[in-house]
């Protein structure tokens, strides 16, 4: 369990793909193949054995694209340093086909740990991220700073405080007003990672700019004093902080008290008060 292997797909099948590897009979899940994989008889694919079981007194080999051991491997493959154990990978989360983060340490100061891992104009993460199916990945600098590692797992994003509870189990980040959809990722993918890397609940603010923004709670009259409560709870202060979500993911985010429907209405209601306010 945990050895990389390549092997030559012999049929694919409703539920799984069955790969021959060596004379060996490997099967692959739908649910551990990568969203964007598309697989024929004869292809030639990689993945790592995930679980070795026995099905009706025979062995089965269950391999997997999608577990995180998947990509550390690959980093082993493609990375000398990491071979070695020059670099140490910490921490793998990933969100397959789309988003992976990977912290990790050099053993060496002399080795940038980031450096080695992304190569030379990006040579060596490139063919890991093609393998993939172009799974964007960010290669992050772990820290024991709890802190620290936080700002630096929100990477493409630029944080500018991070305020942590004292169970170090939930953070407060703000953000610059244009880097709020960068922090939260496309359907929120980038928090997601983020939290799941830190082992930390992450809630990000923007950066307020009382010049041109509007108190959330001057929209009490609109929404009622317990939609407001809500949106402050969330980490709305003010009305353009709203503005930087879809209706979805407030809806998400409010944990069932706000559903997608009204959480549209309150976006609309909002950018109507500040195109008022420019005419004015």
């Amino acid at each position: 369990i945990g050895e990389i292997v390549l092997g030559d797909i012999y049929q694919v099948r409703a539920r799984d793909t069955l790969i021959n590897h060596n004379g060996t009979e490997l099967i692959m899940p739908n649910s551990q193949k990568i969203p964007k994989d598309r697989f024929r008889k004869g292809d030639t694919i990689r993945a790592v054995v995930a679980e070795v079981k026995r099905d009706n007194g025979n062995l089965a080999i269950i391999v997997s694209r999608t577990s995180p051991l998947f990509l550390e491997r690959m980093f082993e493959n493609e990375i000398p340093e990491v071979y070695d154990g020059i670099i140490e990978i910490v921490k793998v989360v990933r969100e397959p086909g789309e988003r992976s983060k990977v912290a990790v340490i050099s053993n060496d100061e002399r080795v940038d740990a980031v450096g080695a891992c992304v190569g030379m104009k990006g040579i060596r993460i490139h063919s890991i991220v093609r393998e993939l199916c172009n799974e964007n990945i960010d290669v992050i600098n772990y820290s024991k700073d709890k802190k620290e590692f936080i700002k630096r797992s929100l990477q493409p994003a630029k944080v500018l405080s991070v305020d942590l509870d004292p169970s170090g189990k939930h953070a407060k980040v703000v953000v610059p007003a244009e880097q709020v959809s960068k922090a939260i990722g496309k359907g929120g993918v980038n928090i997601r990672l983020a939290s799941a890397l830190t082992e930390c609940e992450i809630d990000v603010y923007r950066e307020l700019d009382y010049d041109d923004d509007i108190e959330i709670s001057e929209f009490a009259e609109d929404f009622g004093e317990e939609i407001i409560d809500v949106l402050y709870k969330m980490g709305f202060d003010t009305a353009r902080a709203v503005l930087e979500l879809e209706a979805d993911e407030i809806a998400k985010r409010s944990g069932g008290k706000i559903d997608a429907k009204l959480a549209g209405r309150i976006l609309q209601t909002i950018e109507e008060e500040f195109e008022e306010d420019e005419l004015n």
